[in-house]
């Protein structure tokens, strides 16, 4: 199983969930978040924002759906301009269920 972690624009999120719950993919978090890529930042004529708004999608997907997962993200998730977001993919080891202790891989 991987682990998936989006940073995309606010504004683009609805689009992005939806079409990975349209998808089969309803099982995902969400969260918004603030940071800055390589461009570190935004400037506005006199005004440097420093950090910018984001929201990370986290889902974790089978190794087989990882492709389709991130065609989707990929897709829904551009604009085309500088800024819209990363995708981070990272082996899980183990997950286990709160309440039961169960192990879910």
């Amino acid at each position: 199983m991987k682990m998936i972690r989006a940073f995309i624009r606010p504004e683009k999120e609805q689009e992005v969930v939806q079409a990975l719950e349209g998808a089969g993919f309803p099982s995902l978090t969400k969260m918004p978040v603030f940071g800055r890529g390589k461009q570190k930042g935004l400037q506005v004529g006199p005004v440097h924002y420093d950090e910018l708004p984001k929201m990370l999608v986290m889902m974790v997907v089978d190794d087989k759906d990882v492709d389709r997962v991130l065609g989707i993200m990929q897709d829904k998730a551009r604009t085309g301009f500088v800024g819209d977001g990363k995708i981070f993919i990272s082996p899980v080891e183990a997950a286990y269920t709160v309440r039961t202790g169960e192990a879910v891989l």
